[in-house]
Parts: C-alpha cells; structure tokens; sequence
C-alpha cells in the first residue's frame, strides 16, 4: 500500500494467478484525485485481483470494502490478507462474477472500482445492474480502468467527467446521471 495506516504492507497473490495488479503510480494518483472522499466511504472493488484497490481504500480510512474476485484461489488470497492485515471486519470478500455477484450485494456504495480483464469489454451489464438496484447513485464515483486504447465505458445513465491516462493505462470517472 502507499498511504494511510496499511503503508508499505504487501498483497500477496496466488502463484500463477492471471492478475494484472494497478501500477503503483496509478493508485498514487487515484488516491490523489479522491483524497477525503475515501474516508468513512463504502467501497466496491469489482475483478478486484490482489485487492490492491481495496486494500488501499481500507488503508486510508474506508469504513468497508467489498472485494468481488471470480477466480477463487485469487478471492481466498484476498481473504487471507484481511485477515493478515486485521482488517477483515471491515472486508467482505465474494467469489462470483461481477455481473451476477453485484445483484446479491446489499446497500448503496460511495466509490466503486472496475478494474476488469483488458480483453473483456465495458462492463456494462455490472453498472447496469448497480444502478438498476439503487447501489450506486448521483453522490457514488465510479471509476473504470482499461487499456488506454480500448474501449471507453458508455451507457445511457452515466457521464464521464474525467479521464486520465497512465501510460497504457486510462482511469475513466463516471458519475450516474449528467456530468457535474
């Protein structure tokens, strides 16, 4: 982690994992731009691999996180960390597809992050579906990270209002509704 009260702590993953964690200077700069908004949030980290995005949220003061993670040896590996980093009553950990797990998930989120496999496209049934059942609303960032060539997130209901490259790295805000 690069801040809050997890710093210099290190994730672990299952060897031979398909992970592709956030760069480092990514997260830096993520939690730059979100600064106090994190603190006492409630936080989805969706395809969350090594949870490193949850963790760091948890690290800077989140109040909880939910880790949604399809490859189970990656989600149990998650489940170990919180516990590890003594975390795990402010952590829930699911190990289901994105697009089904978030239909099960309960409440509203104050930050939501998508960080999916670079071949799969937008994820636009898993927003869908977080707007549809009142989890994310016109106060919840949501950030999607791709491929700075693939794709943007676009869907009726969501407005971009700000993108951000990292080398071959975009992080895209979304908010529901119109732009701010």
């Amino acid at each position: 982690m690069t801040g809050g009260e997890l710093r210099s702590r290190v994730i672990r993953s299952p060897t031979g994992a398909a992970v592709r964690p956030t760069p480092g200077r990514v997260k830096e700069a993520l939690f730059s731009i979100l600064g106090d908004e994190i603190v006492d949030a409630r936080v989805l980290d969706l395809f969350a691999g090594t949870g490193a995005i949850g963790f760091e949220s948890l690290s800077r003061g989140a109040a909880t996180v939910t880790f949604v993670e399809l490859h189970a040896p990656t989600a149990q590996a998650i489940r170990d960390a919180a516990r590890d980093f003594d975390v795990e009553k402010r952590a829930t950990i699911v190990c289901a597809p994105a697009e089904t797990a978030v239909k099960r998930l309960s409440g509203r989120f104050d930050f939501v992050y998508a960080d999916p496999p670079y071949a799969l496209p937008p994820p636009l049934l898993t927003f869908g579906n977080l707007l549809e059942r009142g989890a994310i609303d016109a106060s919840t960032i949501v950030v999607y990270e791709r491929r700075e060539n693939a794709p943007a997130f676009e869907r009726l209901g969501f407005s971009t209002v700000r993108e951000q490259r990292y080398g071959e790295v975009m992080l895209q805000f979304l908010r529901v509704g119109d732009a701010r």
